[in-house]
């Protein structure tokens, strides 16, 4: 039996302003260009949807997963709404084919381990594992150009420092619902492979030691 360390917040981040259940972080490194976050092993609610743009995707397949906890489930159990909303974007897209996108909800904290079914086939569970993460932040709405535009500075950035993260894709994070609309907060994550490289500018918690370029140890007290 799988076991689930569920990390959710009842007192929101100050970008998490409109969901009672906020995803939770391990904040590992901090830079101007982007963060490193360790994130422990959560199941998520999901669907794919084809499409040429990321907006359009996340639109078809967001209506499935609020059917989903909204009652759409064999115990006809509803949810309040968790943040944050993931989308999964594939690196490797031509402008004239569409691609797969996968959304994603974090299931809240009572259904974590066991979720109702789902009554509609093209929804199902993801459980992701104990993971660290790139993560650059941005303002605004999250569209597919934003989402290209701070996916590609990030890398440019994570190229910089010879980081080795997951090329084949990114999330596209949102916090925000669409009746939102000042002080949004959007996030572009990739997944590192190994141990992260940290950056001699970062801002880690109580560092034992100092951090150079390069994969270092970074321990917490």
């Amino acid at each position: 039996m799988i076991y689930f360390s569920f990390s959710f917040a009842v007192t929101n981040t100050s970008f998490c302003t409109e969901s009672k259940e906020c995803l939770e972080y391990e904040l590992v490194c901090k830079t101007d260009e982007y963060e490193v976050r360790h994130l422990t092993p959560t199941r998520w609610v999901s669907t794919d949807a084809e499409a040429y743009f990321m907006g359009v995707g996340a639109a078809l397949a967001f209506r499935r997963l609020f059917q989903y906890i909204n009652g759409a489930n064999d115990e006809g159990v509803k949810m309040e709404m968790t943040a944050p909303v993931l989308v999964k974007v594939p690196e490797e897209t031509k402008l004239w084919e569409p691609a797969v996108y996968t959304l994603n909800f974090p299931l809240p904290a009572a259904y974590q381990d066991k979720p109702p079914a789902p009554t509609n086939d093209k929804v199902y569970f993801t459980a992701m594992p104990d993971m660290d993460v790139y993560v650059r932040s941005y303002g605004g709405w999250m569209l597919s150009v934003t989402s290209r535009l701070h996916s590609h500075l990030l890398t440019k950035e994570l190229e910089r420092v010879r980081a080795s993260y997951n090329h084949t894709y990114h999330y596209g994070v949102g916090y925000d619902s669409p009746l939102k609309l000042l002080n949004r907060h959007n996030e572009v994550w990739y997944v590192a492979e190994g141990e992260p490289v940290l950056s001699v500018h970062c801002v880690t918690p109580k560092l034992s030691n100092c951090c150079i370029i390069g994969r270092c140890e970074v321990k917490l007290y």
